[in-house]
């Protein structure tokens, strides 16, 4: 049985966006900071980062944010970039401006262009965001596309084959699998994340993507409810959905 993380409530705090290590002393010393009702009454004591502990811990009076280890899912809209430095709006912008001074900071799993919406993984655990984006583990990840011009008909069976080279590379794609959904649109799922990916395999066999969008990674799909730009914290069942069973 793996030993539970203790840390010191100051360093927790500060790591967590809630201010410097002196302003979380000053949170704790005036009693805004408690544990299962009670005030805490040194920032020096260690507590147990548990999964329970957002439940169990107030800053003054509000429940503490998600300790470490958070994945959650975002609805990006069109126009937001997944980026921390360009310009323009950020995906980072739609998350609570506390969230953005965490350490370890919240990163995006993978990106979806400016111009694609759809879900989004974020997280601050660094070894499930490469367990997801790693090559070996054949994430799924399925886009609803919107074409320029009706389907010619043999789209489905290039991108099948594994044989389809994309501008500018020497290796070929692996297969994709297509699902039409009429004339000029159609689901495709794919395993690999190249740089535009679906909307220069569009290109190859003579079309345009006007519109793209992301609903499902694994099992996991983009809920009906979550509108664009709002975004949820995982539960543990649901980002089982997201790898594959070994």
């Amino acid at each position: 049985m793996s030993k539970t993380q203790t840390v010191r409530v100051d360093r927790l705090l500060a790591n967590m966006g809630y201010g410097s290590r002196r302003e979380v002393q000053h949170l704790v010393h005036s009693g805004a900071v408690t544990l299962d009702g009670d005030a805490i009454e040194d920032a020096d004591d260690r507590i147990a980062v548990t999964g329970d502990l957002s439940e169990r811990m107030r800053i003054d009076g509000e429940p503490l944010d998600p300790p470490p280890g958070l994945i959650l899912m975002l609805n990006k809209p069109l126009g937001v970039t997944c980026s921390h430095k360009e310009a323009g709006p950020l995906v980072y912008g739609l998350l609570p401006p506390r969230w953005r001074r965490r350490d370890p900071a919240i990163s995006t799993i993978g990106r979806l262009d400016k111009e694609t919406s759809g879900l989004l993984l974020m997280t601050d655990d660094g070894s499930l965001l490469h367990r997801i984006i790693s090559p070996r583990n054949h994430v799924t990840k399925r886009y609803h596309v919107t074409l320029d011009r009706p389907l010619r008909g043999d789209e489905g069976d290039v991108f099948a084959s594994g044989t389809l080279m994309l501008d500018n590379e020497d290796k070929p794609l692996l297969p994709v699998s297509m699902e039409v959904l009429s004339p000029t649109s159609a689901y495709v799922t794919l395993t690999e994340g190249r740089y535009h990916q679906v909307r220069r395999m569009f290109a190859a066999v003579g079309n345009h993507v006007v519109a793209l969008h992301r609903d499902r990674m694994g099992a996991l799909s983009l809920p009906d409810n979550l509108e664009p730009g709002a975004f949820r914290i995982l539960t543990k069942a649901e980002i089982a959905l997201i790898l594959p069973e070994r």
